[in-house]
């Protein structure tokens, strides 16, 4: 009792509170979802994590399903032993590690799951959405969907108290589709296409229809193609080579993550347009290259994003209700029938799919 007394007085008043407000929580667990197998998940009882140096720690209020996280679940993961994976989270500071102002703890945040290491040769370069290092909340670490997660407090970003969790949930999508915008060489007013609408072509479509963009959107599930329709896109019939080059379409968004939809993406570009490539598929993309050369197109990759800015100027246009990203969740479920929602997020036919802590 007397070295625990010791212990508390040996830090200023605010570290004194902060360790105080973590040993009080040492004997609580938490419910944890773990990837044992390629489409197995178990769910166990494990401890809260204790905010490092630098951290926060985050209570979850919802957890968006990525395409992502149906990879890993459909084909296992290269994490050494189960993981818990999810990475789209929005929730509430209830602990901070040392360095991080105890004012944060109660703060609405959303969380930005790919973390740079600020040192390697891309990070320098200002490229820290290639960093070589980058650590990936539900990926190579722990992720969200538990009732608790740990991360560095400048990976946490507070949401003003008029963006709704419906929203926020969907932020670090949406953040992907604006990136990809932003690196595209295209201007409002110009015509784009988008081939795949899952929940990163839709946000795409939303955004790009925001700004003033002419959207032609191709899909295989027709109540998709509805949606877009609704925001706004064109589904024209025909051969899509055609209709681009018709349509003077200027930049081939390749949100659909096959190798068959990036080749079609390439081969469909009119002349002069960029292929903007932000499926993840490993299978591999065929194209030729004298017809590449000869048509002038650009293959720009477009990984995640640029931190902080875009997550931050996300946050100002869902703020400013420029963007209302919430409408993509078709479907809620909770954490304990997560192996539900991630098996009916493989079929393809759902937009978003949340989970959604209890209480919430």
């Amino acid at each position: 009792m007397l070295a625990l007394i010791i212990y508390f007085f040996s830090f200023t008043s605010q570290s004194f509170i902060s360790n105080l407000n973590y040993l009080l929580k040492l004997d609580k667990q938490m419910l944890q979802s773990l990837l044992t197998e390629p489409l197995k998940i178990q769910f166990t009882k494990s401890m809260v994590p204790r905010p490092g140096e630098n951290e926060v720690l985050i209570r979850l209020h919802m957890v968006g399903i990525c395409g992502s996280d149906v990879h890993m679940f459909t084909n296992g993961h290269s994490h050494d032993g189960p993981l818990t994976i999810g990475h789209e989270g929005v929730g509430v500071i209830v602990n901070v590690g040392s360095g991080i102002n105890e004012e944060r703890v109660g703060e609405r945040v959303v969380i930005e799951p790919n973390i740079p290491c600020h040192h390697c040769p891309e990070c320098r370069k200002g490229k820290g959405n290639i960093c070589r290092n980058k650590r990936k909340i539900g990926v190579s670490e722990h992720g969200c969907f538990a009732e608790y997660v740990a991360l560095p407090g400048e990976f946490a970003h507070r949401l003003p108290d008029s963006i709704e969790d419906r929203d926020a949930v969907v932020i670090e999508p949406t953040v992907v589709a604006l990136s990809a915008l932003k690196r595209s060489n295209i201007k409002p007013g110009e015509a784009i296409a988008v081939i795949g609408l899952g929940a990163i072509g839709m946000l795409l479509t939303h955004a790009a229809r925001t700004f003033g963009y002419r959207v032609l959107v191709t899909d295989l599930v027709d109540s998709k193609i509805k949606k877009a329709v609704e925001m706004g896109a064109e589904n024209i019939p025909g051969d899509l080579e055609t209709v681009y080059r018709e349509a003077e379409v200027a930049a081939v968004f390749e949100c659909a993550g096959s190798g068959k939809s990036a080749t079609l993406a390439i081969q469909s570009a009119p002349r002069g347009a960029d292929v903007i490539v932000l499926g993840l598929s490993e299978d591999p993309a065929s194209f030729s290259p004298r017809l590449l050369s000869q048509k002038g197109n650009s293959i720009i990759p477009s990984l995640i994003y640029d931190h902080p800015v875009d997550f931050l100027r996300c946050i100002y246009l869902i703020e400013q209700r420029i963007l209302k990203p919430g409408f993509v969740i078709t479907r809620y479920y909770s954490l304990d029938e997560l192996p539900e929602a991630l098996k009916e997020a493989r079929k393809g036919e759902e937009g978003k799919i949340v989970i959604r802590m209890a209480g919430h």
